[in-house]
């Protein structure tokens, strides 16, 4: 079970190598849906699945060491794979609309809270927002994700509507995705409020 979250890490990857070949082999809108939410399901059950079976210290594995960052990627191929489909095949005016502003923002905070490119809570410059102001950074970092959220969320319903489906069908999955989204949304409540897991020892150190 200790490795269960690196699979569904992994796993998100290959479903997005596959959305992005989906993209342009004409494959049906349904099937991208499917096989973005499922990409979704394991972000969402990862990182409950490290903390309820973490590895013990001396036996943590060396390619651990850089499980924030595969999971950062993993998290951004997917929805950079999601956005491709959805611009490619459902709506490319929206798709863009969605994105450029997102990757400005995306592209600023980086620098402005991380100091680098593809920072971390844990993983940031000195003279950071996160270092130097961390109440700052982790507001601006949560907005950040809502946004995110907001954005995945709206292409996911789009596609889901404008696929194959009988309108029956789609209200059923909808129905059960919202059902779904509630469940995670209380289940995973102490994820929404936390930017990382170690980010808490740098509040602490910050706040003394």
């Amino acid at each position: 079970m200790r490795y269960l979250a690196d699979i569904l890490t992994f796993s998100r990857i290959i479903l997005a190598i596959t959305l992005t070949v989906m993209s342009f082999s004409g494959a049906p809108l349904y099937a991208a849906f499917i096989v973005y939410m499922i990409g979704e399901i394991t972000d969402a059950l990862d990182g409950t699945c490290a903390t309820r079976w973490p590895f013990p210290k001396n036996k943590t594995p060396k390619y651990r060491k850089y499980a924030a960052k595969y999971d950062m990627f993993a998290d951004g191929f997917i929805a950079l794979a999601m956005v491709l489909f959805f611009s490619l095949r459902v709506n490319l005016i929206a798709g863009l609309c969605m994105l450029i502003p997102y990757a400005i923002i995306g592209l600023i905070l980086e620098f402005v809270v991380y100091g680098k490119f593809m920072g971390h809570p844990d993983d940031c410059t000195k003279k950071c927002l996160m270092r130097r102001n961390f109440k700052l950074a982790k507001k601006i970092i949560l907005v950040r994700r809502n946004v995110y959220l907001a954005i995945l969320f709206t292409m996911a319903v789009w596609t889901l509507y404008a696929s194959e489906w009988p309108l029956l069908v789609k209200n059923i999955i909808m129905g059960i995705g919202l059902a779904g989204s509630l469940f995670f949304w209380i289940f995973l409540s102490q994820r929404r409020h936390n930017i990382s897991r170690d980010a808490v020892d740098i509040e602490k150190k910050l706040s003394k």
